[in-house]
């Protein structure tokens, strides 16, 4: 379809790639983003969290552990040879003494110390490696056997909890428990956490992407359409879906009734254009017509060919009246475009009546010989400018006077009608044809007859409108025709 020209500049502002956004830009992906950056911040604060937590519990299990034997240990009050002698070392052996059997350091560290730190033989057995890497990380037992809760202590580059157990000789009895197994199970399950949360992103972006792509459509529709109508074509309208959300569904209302009106607007500023340039050439060909027989006659006369009297008189003559025609031209298009202005009418209350019956009185005087009847009998006030209702029937009567026969009959009225005034001027003439009653109110529409100008019922329809009123007429070959004025009966007290 081809573009009107005055919106081909309109491209520019809509341009067709914009209807489909790509990248980071559009606003399909930044809301996927926003929910997948959301979802991860929340995944990343729930692991955090849990895995804290968790960790906090099971270190506070090992704690547990290990303060249990220490209290049991220290609520016995018995000394290091006293374990040995009652055969409490047995228990030791087979429960708390580590079997390093060289291959690394093992879960659970039993060892005795003096007051200085230094390892001591328990049962008879020589220390192992892991009970002097204790003693040496531990370094002085009694802050240990005094504090709270266990320590953290490093054996052979693991990690460990350690705590003592003071006994009533002044020697200490050391325990560890290693924590790297909570460490590595920590691990395994933030090595879980973000696989899973991983796989919950990825599989929100997917449904993210489709779901908003299903809900951004409506938005797309509205600038396809914007497109469109840059390109010319002001029928399109955003098209209506079922998924949709209120709000979108209002925007597509508001939009399409925007576009009807910018394309009512535009076709309605076409449709003035058009009759502006067919106004201006019709008066431009209607003004040639005075001015060519004016030239005409000037030359005759400047050439000399003018020499007899008469024909002088009748050549001045046949200028004066192509001097009247133009000037009642230039009078009537002057009137036409005031009304087009929308003047301010100089408005009172008007008796219809009186301006119906000096009409007649006008028609008689200038047709004696026409049949002309009368139906305005009493006042009848309208708020309406007198001038231009006078002028309204003139040129109705005039309209009658000039396409009618001298002896046709004409009848004019003026009655009130549901809140309206209505004037009526009625001939019996031959009427006319329906398709020139189409156009009768037309600017410089005018039948076979040349006489006259076209304007005189373009003025009436102009004036009529002014007032907020509307006029008609009603005609058909051989019936006459009868034009009807319809004004609103508004009157202000006097």
């Amino acid at each position: 379809m081809k573009r009107p020209a005055r919106l081909r500049g309109f491209r520019l502002a809509v341009p067709r790639w914009f209807g489909r956004p790509r990248g980071l830009h559009s606003l399909r992906a930044q809301l996927t983003l926003v929910n997948v950056a959301l979802l991860a911040v929340g995944v990343v604060a729930a692991t955090t969290v849990t895995l804290m937590g968790a960790g906090h519990y099971l270190l506070g299990q090992i704690d547990a552990h290990l303060l249990r034997n220490r209290d049991s240990l220290s609520e016995s009050h018995l000394t290091l040879r006293q374990l040995d002698s009652l055969g409490a070392m047995a228990v030791v052996r087979e429960g708390l003494l580590p079997q390093d059997d060289g291959s690394g350091t093992p879960n659970d560290t039993f060892a005795a110390v003096d007051r200085d730190g230094t390892v001591l033989k328990v049962a008879q057995l020589t220390p192992t490696r892991a009970q002097r890497a204790l003693a040496a990380a531990v370094g002085d037992p009694a802050a240990f056997a005094t504090a709270d809760e266990p320590r953290n202590v490093t054996l052979n580059g693991d990690p460990y909890r350690a705590t003592a157990a003071r006994l009533d000789d002044g020697s200490y009895v050391l325990f560890a428990t290693s924590t790297e197994g909570l460490k590595q199970g920590i691990a395994k399950a933030l090595r879980l956490d973000l696989t899973v949360g991983g796989l919950l992103l990825a599989l929100l972006f997917c449904l993210t992407m489709v779901h908003v792509r299903r809900r951004m459509r409506p938005l797309e529709d509205m600038v396809e359409t914007s497109s469109a109508i840059a390109e010319g074509d002001l029928t399109r309208r955003v098209p209506s879906r079922r998924e949709t959300s209120l709000e979108v569904e209002q925007l597509r209302l508001a939009l399409n009734s925007m576009l009807h009106q910018v394309e009512s607007a535009y076709r309605t500023r076409e449709r003035s254009a058009a009759q502006l340039r067919h106004f201006v050439a019709d008066a431009s060909h209607e003004l040639r017509t005075p001015l060519s027989a004016i030239r005409g006659y000037l030359q005759l006369y400047e050439r000399g060919m003018l020499t007899d009297p008469d024909e002088r008189k009748r050549a001045w003559d046949r200028m004066n009246g192509e001097v009247d025609r133009m000037g009642r031209l230039v009078d009537e298009l002057l009137t036409l475009a005031r009304l087009d202005q929308r003047p301010e009418l100089r408005l009172r209350n008007v008796d219809v009546s009186r301006l119906v019956r000096d009409a007649a009185e006008d028609l008689r005087a200038q047709q004696p010989g026409r049949p002309v009847s009368v139906a305005a009998s009493g006042a009848l006030l309208v708020r309406a400018d007198e001038s231009g209702l006078r002028q309204v029937l003139g040129n109705l009567v005039t309209n009658v006077r000039t396409h009618t026969a001298p002896d046709v009959p004409v009848r004019l009225s003026a009655v009130r009608s549901d809140g309206t005034v209505r004037l009526t001027v009625a001939d019996e003439g031959p009427g006319l044809p329906e398709e020139d009653a189409a156009r009768m109110f037309d600017r410089f529409f005018r039948t076979g007859s040349t006489a006259g100008s076209g304007l005189g019922l373009a003025i009436v329809q102009g004036v009529v409108e002014a007032h907020h009123g509307d006029v008609a007429a009603t005609t058909a070959p051989g019936k006459g025709l009868t034009v009807t004025v319809v004004l609103p009966a508004e009157v202000q007290g006097q």
